[in-house]
């Protein structure tokens, strides 16, 4: 960034401990000798470079040398496995593969024989970047050295790119796959300025400030409100190798981070693990992502030392379209229209306006490629029915109280039809979650001869006491619910099944499971 070059850009703590940093003179020159090496590996302008790789210098260095190219990046979970990775090399006619060493047989039973795809095997811990930038054991090559093309140079007889416009594609983010199979989210080098220019302002993000960032970078969530919101406005970002509930707050008070973005379920695992208090802790903006109770966000709260923010966003919408203000703050609210973001409810069936308090789908407005997604890869018609009247389709269901703040009121696909009612998951376990010795729940419906469905809670106790047993819970949701949105069963489980950013999979949850109670 200009003006921003000796200024610190990465922090990186790696696995053992051990910290590096770079300028953002240092790390650009790094990338530009990244990138040298990913053209002579026949990435293009519009080719793609699939990632499987965990949080790492490598990880950073390849995107953003992808995009200086001309060319995307398309980031998996590094835990995929080989059938997964195959059908996104595939669906991306990725020419480059990167991944761990520690993964390099599932990637290459990905990868097929005679596939053509150059494979660089990564270690994630490494500083040097020795794999992709050919330094060996010794000096590491530089653009313009004999046999190196320059990245910003085109080799004899290839076309000039130019540099890469707006609209060309910087990502394709595969979603989750909680509700339905992974789509391929395109998303544009406008989006990400858009979103890290929007999420830096409405965090009050500064060039003196410090992201930590430990969920994992292949996610929307960290690229977009941490990196890309850094880079915006040339701040600092800490990255660690991965989210540890024991030493959180202790890396948060290490790298003097005043930033950070979890979900509910890292919180939730920060309080299991008894943590206590910091003098030392320098945050004082922390986004959150799904619901905690009320007494999980005052404890967080105390052990933060501010008062976490909630939000709201999709792969697909880039930033968050909803935040809370930060004087209004509260574990229970989606928030408001985040500035320079459209928001509105679907209309009636009769046509009007929703009134406060009455549920509506959330839809998102935007121009496509620029504050919305670009499309989903390769399926126009997925893209079409994505949209309505120009209004992207959240899916998410919510309602706007007389103040203008919204409230989530679940998933179209949450909601259970119980003897012809409707009951709304979301409900139920938020009542369910509150009960003193419950962590966390998740409730799916059950098919019944009689009800059409009923509701089944999965239960993980909290740690710090006896797990409740069912008959316990079952009185503690007839004091609070309806006969109707009462749970039929309550399993006890260790944990819930979980993508790696923290989604339930609820799916992987049979509804005619025994009771574990």
């Amino acid at each position: 960034m200009a003006g921003r070059g000796e200024h610190p850009f990465l922090i990186w703590e790696s696995s053992d401990g051990a910290v590096t940093t770079w300028s953002y003179a240092e790390f650009d020159r790094l990338t530009r000798r990244v990138a040298a090496r990913l053209r002579a590996a026949g990435l293009r302008g519009g080719g793609a470079v699939h990632l499987a790789l965990a949080n790492s210098p490598a990880f950073v260095a390849v995107w953003l040398a992808a995009v200086g190219l001309g060319a995307h990046i398309v980031p998996a979970d590094p835990a995929a496995t080989a059938p997964e990775i195959a059908g996104q090399l595939a669906r991306t006619r990725a020419v480059v593969g990167i991944c761990s060493p520690r993964r390099q047989a599932v990637y290459a039973e990905a990868a097929g024989a005679g596939s053509g795809l150059a494979v660089f095997a990564v270690d994630e811990d490494d500083v040097e970047l020795a794999t992709l930038t050919g330094a060996g054991a010794g000096e590491a090559p530089r653009a313009g050295d004999p046999g190196v093309p320059d990245p910003g140079v085109p080799e004899p007889g290839v076309p000039d790119p130019g540099v890469p416009g707006p609209g060309a594609t910087a990502a394709v983010l595969f979603t989750s796959g909680t509700t339905s199979a992974p789509k391929g989210v395109v998303i544009t080098q406008a989006n990400y300025a858009f979103a890290g220019a929007t999420m830096a302002a409405a965090a009050g993000l500064g060039p003196a400030d410090r992201q930590l960032v430990a969920l994992p970078l292949f996610h929307a969530n960290a690229q977009y409100y941490s990196f890309a919101a850094a880079i915006a406005v040339g701040a600092s970002v800490a990255l660690l190798s991965s989210f540890s509930a024991s030493r959180f707050l202790a890396q948060a008070a290490r790298h003097r981070a005043t930033h950070a973005s979890l979900f509910a379920a890292p919180m939730r695992m920060i309080l299991a693990r008894g943590a206590e208090r910091r003098d030392d802790l320098a945050l004082r903006h922390v986004w959150f992502a799904q619901n905690v109770t009320a007494d999980q966000y005052e404890r967080l709260s105390a052990l933060l030392g501010c008062r976490p923010r909630q939000l709201y966003g999709m792969t697909e919408t880039t930033a968050a379209v909803l935040t809370s203000r930060p004087g209004e703050a509260r574990p229970d609210t989606m928030g408001r229209p985040t500035p320079g973001c459209a928001v509105r409810l679907s209309r009636r069936p009769d046509g009007g306006e929703r009134e406060p308090g009455e549920v509506g789908e959330l839809l998102v407005g935007g121009e496509r490629g620029v504050r919305l997604f670009g499309g989903y890869l390769d399926d126009p018609e997925t893209t079409r029915r994505a949209f309505v009247d120009g209004w992207l389709r959240t899916g998410d269901r919510a309602y706007r109280d007389a103040a203008g703040v919204y409230h989530f009121a679940g998933r179209d696909n949450e909601t259970l039809k119980v003897a012809g009612e409707n009951v709304s998951v979301v409900e139920v376990e938020a009542v369910v979650a509150e009960h003193p010795g419950v962590l966390e729940a998740a409730v799916v419906g059950r098919p019944d001869p009689v009800r059409d469905e009923v509701p089944v809670a999965y239960v993980v106790a909290d740690p710090r006491g006896a797990a409740p047993g069912a008959g316990e819970l079952a009185e503690w949701c007839r004091r609070r619910l309806s006969p109707v949105k009462r749970p039929r069963e309550f399993v006890l489980v260790d944990e819930l099944p979980r993508t790696s950013v923290g989604k339930i999979r609820k799916f992987l949850l049979p509804p005619d499971a025994a009771s574990g109670s």
